[in-house]
């Protein structure tokens, strides 16, 4: 098996970022060992896919301006622990282990049951009282369906209507013909991308922005063009420049409660996004994955609502239930005019035929009943994410943490670039996070970090003690401007 891809030794260089935990210059004698896992983070994140052929041995210590000897011993590690294969006269490429039965631990591919706190996914338990009610509605109703064969390419009409209904609700008038079943936000976005995108396109996203989309415009070998906040807001004037300037065939944007960064677009920058579409023709797909989850304030209308009536300019919005209800619950949405759905659903048709039955009758229960599931779970999520800020000014001084207005996230800057070198001390702690280079592009965003306030507040407090000793772990390094937590803030 030879490497599909291939890095070069500069490029590792700049993903690797400050690797070592040495402060001085000098290659400390546990060098190679850092090393090693630093690229094993880059493997488990995605930063480095597998079957990557890496440099060689020369060209990595050139770049790194370390000896060969450390890349080596380094190269070695990886090869006992299962993260790269050599072939004489073919290099080594990275794999991932075989080992059974033993988790390895991957922010955006699920280690499943692990003793480790776990804030990788921004993501909640089922609502307890009315998952099981809709479960039991579920499973009374899905006798009706199974008379048939059970593939129905755009989703059960019952729950088209009842997704129609919600966005009408919202603001934004639909007809269920106007709306897509799919299995999570994840394949819906994944199905736009394949059935507008083509090799060499480009696609305009946000800066930083959510990984896996990231990676579903890279399976399409398109090229994301990234166009980073101004401060702590949308900056349509750069973003018009960014579209006059690539051209780009599509815009992924996250109006609502961004991740990661929870930022929510006003309405006013709605409207005027939705202008530079239509005067652009670029079509806009909208990720609402969290947009039912305001924690502050009102819900804002949907982005496609401020499209006029008789526009032929495509938005596409997708929707999900994993983030409003359960992430276990694998139906998601797209909702666009009745053309656009009809031509994702031949798209879809090649690679996917139906969603489950049972889960599609699950979420339109949980539908009817959002309005009490909201009442309860958005009152503990403001506590929790009120409740994880304080934690973090109080365990760590020298951090920001943002203010999000709704979401399922903090977006922390670290004040050092030690993002990746923290989550791989966690990892060691117990705690699993997302390096903040995940969600950007070139080894951007070293600086910061995503933490999700979606675990209940003891385990908060429990994670929030193992990321303090992982920190410190790191105190080998010269303390970054706001300092090393001290121990006073470790047991306040």
């Amino acid at each position: 098996m030879n490497g599909d891809r291939h890095v070069t030794g500069r490029t590792l260089a700049k993903h690797l970022g400050q690797w070592r935990t040495e402060g001085n210059g000098a290659v400390s004698p546990a060098a190679y060992a850092e090393l090693a896992e630093r690229i094993k983070l880059l493997v488990l994140d995605g930063r480095l896919p597998v079957r990557t052929r890496l440099p060689a041995e020369r060209e990595l210590a050139t770049a790194l301006t370390i000896s060969r000897t450390t890349v080596a011993a380094g190269y070695d590690l990886l090869r006992e622990a299962g993260f790269l294969h050599s072939k004489r006269g073919s290099g080594s490429w990275t794999t991932l282990p075989e080992t059974p039965g033993v988790q390895h631990l991957s922010p955006f591919a699920p280690a499943g049951d692990s003793t480790a706190l776990d804030l990788a996914y921004a993501a909640t338990a089922a609502p307890t009282a009315p998952f099981a009610a809709a479960l039991n509605w579920a499973t009374e109703r899905v006798t009706h369906h199974a008379t048939g064969s059970g593939y129905q390419l755009f989703g059960l009409r019952s729950l088209r209507a009842a997704v129609a209904a919600r966005y009408t609700a919202r603001g934004l008038p639909t007809t269920p013909d106007e709306v897509l079943i799919t299995s999570g936000a994840q394949h819906a976005n994944a199905l736009v991308f394949a059935t507008l995108v083509s090799p060499g396109d480009r696609v305009l996203v946000e800066h930083p922005t959510y990984p896996n989309a990231l990676d579903a415009i890279a399976r399409e070998h398109a090229r994301a063009v990234p166009v980073g906040f101004t401060g702590t807001d949308w900056d349509i004037d750069t973003i018009a420049a960014a579209v006059r300037d690539a051209c780009p065939r599509l815009m992924y944007l996250i109006p609502d409660f961004q991740n990661p960064t929870g930022l929510c677009m006003s309405a006013e920058q709605r409207a005027e996004l939705v202008e530079l579409g239509r005067r652009t023709r670029t079509p806009l797909l909208v990720d609402e994955s969290v947009a039912e989850l305001p924690l502050d304030g009102e819900q804002l209308a949907p982005l496609a609502s401020h499209l006029p009536e008789h526009s032929s300019s495509p938005i596409i919005t997708v929707g999900s239930a994993s983030k409003t209800f359960w992430g276990g619950l694998r139906i998601g949405w797209v909702r666009a005019r009745r053309p656009m759905i009809d031509r994702i659903a031949r798209s879809r048709a090649s690679v996917d035929i139906a969603s489950s039955v049972l889960d599609q009758l699950i979420t339109q229960h949980l539908l009817d009943a959002i309005d009490t599931v909201l009442a309860d779970r958005l009152p503990r999520l403001r506590s929790a994410r009120d409740h994880l800020r304080g934690l973090v000014t109080r365990h760590f001084p020298g951090w920001t943490a943002s203010a999000p207005t709704g979401g399922l996230s903090l977006w922390v800057d670290l004040d050092a670039p030690v993002s990746s070198a923290l989550v791989s001390s966690a990892s060691r702690h117990g705690v699993l996070l997302a390096a903040g280079p995940r969600f950007g592009l070139d080894g951007a965003f070293e600086r910061f970090l995503r933490l999700p306030y979606t675990l209940p507040e003891p385990c908060l407090d429990e994670a929030m003690e193992r990321l303090t000793a992982a920190w410190l772990a790191l105190s080998s390094d010269p303390a970054p401007t706001g300092g090393w937590p001290s121990r006073t803030a470790e047991v306040a």
